[in-house]
């Protein structure tokens, strides 16, 4: 049997700023608010997994690690850096300004947070 995670929520104190923001960054399609779930802003990453960001004031952070070609890792820290948006290279250090060149599981890694304190990982081999 394969199992695929098909979505996920990502709780922010305001959903549709952070599914702005991630979209931005790694460069995705952001289409607004579901037409039919409203409460969720979604953000298609790949033709297997969307994230739903849904507002919810008291939320606390999750964290998304994600795998990347080579190219999209340079353009998404291009983006951050031409935001002045804070990245590091741990996930206890995300806005030291750093770039994790031996990252466990890949060449190099990045972590960059959204206001509601989601952190997000980005990795490439």
């Amino acid at each position: 049997m394969t199992i695929t995670l098909n979505h996920t929520i990502v709780p922010a104190p305001d959903g549709d700023a952070a599914a702005r923001f991630f979209a931005d960054v790694l460069g995705l399609e952001y289409t607004g608010p579901h037409p039919h779930a409203r409460h969720f802003t979604p953000v298609k990453v790949n033709g297997d997994l969307t994230l739903d960001f849904m507002t919810a004031p008291d939320a606390t952070g999750v964290h998304l690690a994600f795998e990347t070609d080579p190219a999209t890792f340079d353009t998404a820290l291009t983006r951050l850096r031409e935001r002045d948006a804070a990245y590091g290279d741990a996930p206890n250090a995300p806005a030291n300004g750093r770039v994790d060149e031996a990252h466990p599981l890949g060449a190099r890694g990045v972590y960059f947070a959204d206001e509601g304190g989601n952190l997000y990982e980005l990795f490439c081999r």
